[in-house]
């Protein structure tokens, strides 16, 4: 039996957590979880784990939607999952840090 879970933590005022998984028979089939900030009105994504494209990976987002993709050399997604949520929830400040640096180069008219 096929069981999706689908949920989002506030870390603050303006940073939010989203979690979506799909579970079979105890194992991760699916899953996506991505920090987000609020710039303005406008949530934007600043890193993402998934498993689209066929492999588990990381996406590292600056404001113009673009990514910069890395692989995730593990084939156990519960692991993958496990390993993704910790990196969002202690990490998130340092990858808003970057996120908003590269916002700072952009207005400054420099490209990065």
């Amino acid at each position: 039996m096929k069981r999706e879970v689908e949920y989002v933590v506030r870390l603050s005022a303006s940073d939010r957590y989203r979690h979506k998984h799909t579970v079979t028979r105890g194992r991760i089939i699916y899953f996506r979880v991505q920090y987000e900030t609020m710039i303005g009105r406008v949530w934007y994504p600043v890193v993402r784990y998934d498993m689209s494209h066929g492999f588990a990976h990381r996406d590292l987002l600056n404001v113009k939607g673009e990514c910069v993709k890395t692989p995730l050399f593990m084939t156990d997604f519960n692991d993958v999952l496990t390993f993704a949520e910790s990196d969002l929830k202690l990490n998130w400040e340092v990858y808003k840090e970057r996120f908003l640096e590269d916002i700072s180069v952009d207005e400054k008219g420099n490209d990065k």
